[in-house]
């Protein structure tokens, strides 16, 4: 039976108690989890929001993303080191959260480019750092999922192609990986083919509308979406990433310009969208 979640990024990329009330509301809707952002978090805040979360019975997956300072594709080996110990000190956080999962675009550096196609050496430095991650996110009992992103967002991996070559170098059991219908819609073909590709790796699935909006009100092919995940017998998390511009200095951080929806019809329409489309394709 597939999860439903709901990233909190559409409210604040803050872990604060200040969620507490979003959290119950969220919970009364249906929602199975919540999932947080990693920024510069500090470890007492992700143990108060985790212990919330569990006292009222929601499960908790993280995202997170890399800067320049800490590039896993970086050429110079110190960056690389500066990488893992990142998302090592990430991954302390999302257990402090209690997460099972932590997805985002992590195999490079947030919107860095090099202006050129990615060469051979970059997916191998990334495996390793994801390697690295993969053990300790193991010795945890967190998977990690490295999403594939838009071309606007980064140049490494932005189709299911891509990332399951870097994966292929990867080959450790806890680092899956997921799939977002915002970032598809542009860089696919064909969502179906392309969840078929990755079927095997696959871990965490973000339902995202084109604009990033409600889910349901764009148009993206969601019925073609779930018809695929249930052909390849996905069961894991299917997590609404919205965003608005509640949080002016993220959404600044990544382009959000406009509001697309508001947070709670993002959140009840969503579900509605998620549960029907559930009993629909019988996931």
């Amino acid at each position: 039976m597939n999860k439903i979640g709901f990233n909190v990024l559409a409210w604040s990329a803050e872990i604060s108690e200040q969620l507490f009330p979003i959290l119950d509301r969220l919970k009364a809707i249906g929602y199975d989890g919540a999932e947080f952002f990693i920024g510069d978090t500090d470890a007492k805040s992700c143990r108060l929001v985790g212990d919330y979360c569990k006292k009222i019975g929601l499960e908790v997956t993280a995202v997170t993303v890399m800067g320049a300072a800490e590039n896993p594709i970086s050429p110079d080996p110190a960056v690389r080191e500066k990488a893992k110990e990142k998302l090592h000190w990430v991954l302390d956080r999302a257990a402090d959260l209690g997460a099972q999962v932590l997805c985002g675009p992590f195999h490079s550096a947030f919107a860095t480019f090099a202006s050129r196609a990615p060469i051979e050496e970059e997916y191998v430095w990334s495996a390793e750092v994801l390697r690295s991650a993969g053990d300790y996110g193991q010795q945890l009992g967190i998977v990690l999922t490295p999403e594939a992103l838009n071309r606007f967002e980064c140049y490494l991996a932005n189709t299911m192609e891509q990332l399951d070559y870097l994966l292929s170098k990867v080959q450790h059991p806890n680092v899956q990986a997921m799939f977002d219908t915002h970032h598809a819609n542009m860089e696919e073909k064909k969502l179906d083919l392309a969840i078929e590709r990755i079927a095997p790796r696959l871990g965490h699935v973000h339902i995202s509308e084109n604009d990033r909006g409600t889910p349901g009100s764009g148009h993206v092919n969601f019925d073609e979406t779930f018809a695929a995940l249930k052909k390849v017998g996905f069961t894991g998390w299917l997590t609404i990433e919205g965003f608005t511009r509640n949080d002016p200095a993220f959404a600044n951080a990544i382009g959000v310009w406009r509001e697309f929806s508001a947070p709670w019809e993002m959140a009840e329409q969503g579900y509605q969208l998620i549960k029907g489309m559930c009993e629909k394709h019988g996931m």
